[in-house]
């Protein structure tokens, strides 16, 4: 469960990011934040693990807070919590097999992770990890010689190979054509449903976000203007969230922009 309490993120040339934003995330949840750009989507999902850190407020994870952990206890928080972003975020020069298992490092010393001295179950981990994304074959094959949505299935699968109990996903189809995307968001939403990890993505297209979450969160300006299930979420309420009229581009799944 995840906790937003009275959470403000004001940025130092004076740029409210978000905005008293007081949520609770259930276990399992698929939550899809939807706004225009700037609205604070990133901001939220990278103040869940510390990646930005907010102004005031607390975030609570299953009870222990986040903002208030440091060292090991951060640490450990962060273990639980896998960032899936648009770029990949994948040493491209290393394997596919080594990029899952930097998904680990945060379960073992420096020295260890520095030497890629990596226990025998972490390796059956990583392996298991890229057979639920279906790219098993490519472990031994270097992460840029693959496509941009075999690259996105790697970074899913770093994130099951460390165990994560939350997936972040930060827009993580806006670099894909329209197969891969439903392909990258059938892994997500299949993941979270057999595992039961709660997982929250930033999407830019209202439709995907109709056809795969369990609940949508709209932001406009850093704050919440929508919560509620798929059901509710009308062209009017988007248009709400918007602040305009729905483009017919922001409908569409897949595809940059």
């Amino acid at each position: 469960m995840i906790e937003f309490r009275h959470v403000k993120k004001v940025y130092p040339n004076g740029t409210i990011g978000l905005n008293d934003i007081n949520l609770t995330i259930g276990k399992g949840e698929f939550v899809v934040i939807v706004g225009l750009s700037g609205a604070g989507k990133s901001t939220m999902l990278r103040s869940i693990n510390r990646l930005h850190d907010i102004t005031s407020g607390e975030i609570v994870i299953d009870g222990q807070s986040i903002t208030s952990a440091k060292g090991e206890s951060l640490r450990k928080m962060r273990r639980g919590i896998g960032m899936i972003f648009q770029s990949f975020n994948l040493v491209k020069r290393s394997t596919v097999l080594r990029n899952v298992l930097s998904g680990r490092v945060g379960y073992h010393g420096t020295l260890r992770t520095m030497f890629a001295l990596f226990p025998k179950r972490d390796v059956e981990l990583a392996m298991k990890a890229l057979e639920r994304v279906n790219i098993a074959e490519k472990a031994y094959v270097r992460a840029d010689q693959l496509s941009g949505g075999q690259q996105q299935r790697v970074s899913i699968a770093r994130a099951l190979a460390q165990e994560a109990k939350i997936i972040l996903a930060d827009e993580p189809v806006a670099s894909l054509d329209p197969l891969t995307t439903r392909q990258v968001m059938d892994d997500l939403k299949r993941i979270n449903q057999e595992l039961g990890i709660t997982t929250i993505v930033n999407l830019h297209f209202i439709d995907l976000a109709r056809e795969y979450a369990t609940r949508i969160i709209g932001l406009r300006a850093g704050q919440v203007v929508f919560d509620g299930p798929v059901a509710e979420a009308t062209d009017e309420k988007f248009s709400e969230i918007y602040g305009r009229a729905i483009k017919r581009d922001e409908l569409l799944g897949g595809g940059g922009h």
